[in-house]
């Protein structure tokens, strides 16, 4: 991943042992302040072995003294394109992106309580206006897609009782300091809306900012877009076609923002999973056969310089052969990294003394801050969860048919269809 997304951003870590008494304990430890809807995921406590990596709640590219003030915003963006491949079985999936129809499934198994206005193709689109809609979705209903820390310590994210509102208030006098130092704001809603607003053009800027050079670049694709721009079940899409507007002013994502990268990392996934796993069982097959060639294909790694130039290969014509088939596989996989990777945003407020420092600084209206991003959770998706993932995407795919489509189908007919031609006829009364 570092070779894809650039030496600052991606953290490779140092594995460490621990005593397997103090990982038990750490696991207690911890659990009460899990939010509840986190608890089914446990620590591996028998292992003996842990990846330690820096503190991603702080800057990291530059030196600052420890008393400095760190704002830090963790965003998980999950995947920002529709696929177009011909392997799709399902249209539906030509139209609605996998996280806004994946939201129905969660809500009904109560993962979730409602569902979130966040699109991550709004994100993903480089447009300003998607973007800051997309960031205040998140705020609104953050699940597990957006947390905030303040000098290291969660102060927003994943809140499984309180209402936006409450939160948002509490949210703003945290931020207040940072945003508008010289106290210029009351209290009330007005002074909580604008914090809001300026956390949200700040985390867009720094969203869009160059980064160090990655190798994203090496991943040549021709001029035509991967799917639709505009998901058909985000918010913001469906405000445009009310409005009779297909799609809002294109402004793509700048090649070098780590926003981009992460996307071109993502895109490996030339084929869907309902592509892909025919692909998979070829392997399958022939690791049945020959066992012994598990090493040699790489399925456990090293995932070295080697590794790195077969994900290059962006054939999507199959020869039958099972190195066709493993390409796709280890492709895949790397895409399913990015598409659940976190970024986190570490911002600093610069102080007048330091204004010469050689360092990136994002402005906002008040103040002008340090930053540094990174990406954190890059390890490899596990080879053996191809298969979980083929019967999620249609259990996913399947309940969104079953239950927003029909009931969308039952109330369209009282009504024109979207885009059927019509008329008006207006009757003097």
């Amino acid at each position: 991943m570092k070779e894809f997304l650039g030496e600052n951003s991606a953290h490779c870590g140092e594995v460490v042992q621990l005593p397997l008494e103090f990982v038990k304990q750490l696991c207690l430890k911890i659990q009460s302040e899990r939010p509840e809807s986190r608890c089914d995921k446990d620590l591996d406590t028998l292992s003996g072995y842990a990846l330690c990596l820096p503190n991603l709640a702080r800057l990291q590219t530059y030196r600052f003294a420890e008393h400095r003030p760190i704002l830090c915003v963790e965003i998980k963006p999950k995947c920002g394109f529709i696929p177009l491949c011909g392997g799709v079985t399902h249209e539906l999936k030509h139209r609605v992106c996998r996280y806004c129809m994946h939201q129905h499934l969660k809500v009904a198994t109560g993962k979730w309580k409602q569902i979130s206005k966040y699109c991550p193709l709004d994100l993903y689109s480089g447009n300003k206006q998607r973007m800051h809609f997309a960031l205040k979705s998140l705020l609104q209903e953050a699940q597990n897609n957006l947390k905030i820390f303040k000098n290291g310590e969660l102060i927003y994210g994943c809140a499984d009782a309180r209402s936006p509102a409450a939160d948002w208030t509490e949210l703003a006098h945290h931020l207040k300091p940072f945003f508008f130092p010289s106290n210029g704001l009351a209290g009330g809603p007005h002074c909580t809306r604008a914090v809001i607003r300026e956390l949200v053009r700040v985390i867009t800027r720094v969203l869009l900012s160059g980064s160090d050079k990655g190798r994203a670049g090496a991943l040549r694709r021709g001029p035509a877009p991967r799917g639709p721009r505009v998901c058909e079940a985000s918010p913001f899409g469906r405000s445009l076609r009310r409005q009779g507007k297909n799609s809002p002013e294109c402004s793509g994502l700048p090649k070098g923002c780590l926003l981009y990268k992460t996307l071109q990392v993502q895109m490996l996934d030339l084929l869907d999973i309902e592509g892909l796993y025919p692909l998979y069982r070829r392997v399958e097959r022939y690791l049945e056969e020959f066992p012994e060639e598990r090493k040699t294909l790489q399925i456990d790694g090293p995932y070295d310089e080697a590794f790195y130039q077969k994900l290059l290969d962006l054939s999507t014509e199959d020869d039958g052969t099972v190195a066709f088939a493993l390409t796709k596989v280890q492709q895949y996989r790397v895409a399913m990294t990015a598409k659940d990777c976190s970024i986190m945003i570490a911002l600093s407020p610069c102080l007048q003394d330091t204004s010469s420092e050689q360092r990136p600084v994002v402005p906002s209206s008040r103040s002008r801050f340090a930053f540094s991003v990174s990406v954190l959770d890059l390890d490899l998706k596990p080879y053996e969860s191809i298969p979980y993932q083929y019967k999620l995407d249609g259990k996913i795919v399947n309940f969104y048919s079953k239950t927003v489509l029909a009931k969308d189908a039952a109330v369209t007919p009282a009504r024109y269809k979207e885009r059927e031609d019509c008329t008006l006829v207006l009757r003097k009364v």
